[in-house]
């Protein structure tokens, strides 16, 4: 008998099973195991609404909300909000480590890449009642971006499957724009790719063709802090 195991002791049998103990949790199938008798089809675990199961085991995401843990691949969210932009930590989350200045740059670059929308996806923002759900016209516009780019469809690419993370990150920010400014009656402002990724937004949001405008640097890092979490 190992350290790493559980021992349970059905009462009803009086058989004990052991059962292996692995990131501090049991496998709800393990428990199948344990039958009161020939016709029985084994012990299952009831959690409503999974207050206490595990439904996988993660290499990006650490989570203790009891003790106000978040981390992203190791790293503490108070330190990754204080510090890295959102681009930064979106490239922690995909390739397992905080870009190097040089690599930065070419991820925000490939990212800039992709921030203009296709004309038929501004067709279809525009085809919307005015009053419409920005959520609405986001998911809408989301799924329709698959009709843009039928290469998407081949998964098993890396190549092709990294080109749609850049377009999807890239493109996200104009389509929550745009739908927003289709909401207030307000005609389109094309991506500045010379901004931050969240100037950018702001940019596009707010801009009314005011004499020197400026995004504010604050609300910026504000929005970057908030897209991190």
């Amino acid at each position: 008998m190992t350290r790493n195991t559980l021992t349970i002791t059905d009462n009803r049998t009086g058989k004990t099973y052991e059962i292996p103990i692995e990131h501090n949790a049991i496998r709800a199938v393990d428990l199948r195991q344990i039958k009161a008798g020939p016709g029985d089809s084994g012990l299952m675990s009831y959690d409503p609404a999974f207050m206490n199961t595990a439904a996988c085991t993660s290499r990006i995401t650490y989570i203790d909300g009891d003790k106000g843990i978040l981390e992203y691949r190791g790293y503490p969210i108070e330190q990754l909000a204080e510090q890295s932009s959102y681009l930064e930590v979106a490239y922690l989350l995909l390739y397992g480590e905080l870009p190097s200045k040089e690599r930065l740059e070419w991820w925000e670059y490939r990212i800039s890449r992709h921030l203009f929308l296709h004309n038929s996806l501004v067709e279809l923002i525009q085809a919307f009642r005015y009053d419409a759900h920005p959520m609405g016209i986001l998911i809408s516009s989301v799924a329709a971006m698959s009709t843009l780019y039928p290469e998407a469809k081949n998964i098993h690419d890396p190549a092709v499957r990294e080109k749609q993370i850049w377009r999807i990150i890239g493109q996200i920010p104009t389509i929550a724009a745009f739908a927003y400014r289709h909401r207030i009656g307000r005609p389109f402002n094309l991506p500045d790719s010379s901004l931050s990724y969240t100037a950018n937004l702001l940019y596009m949001m707010d801009y009314m063709n005011q004499r020197n405008y400026e995004v504010n640097p604050v609300l910026a890092k504000a929005l970057d802090v908030l897209f991190i979490l």
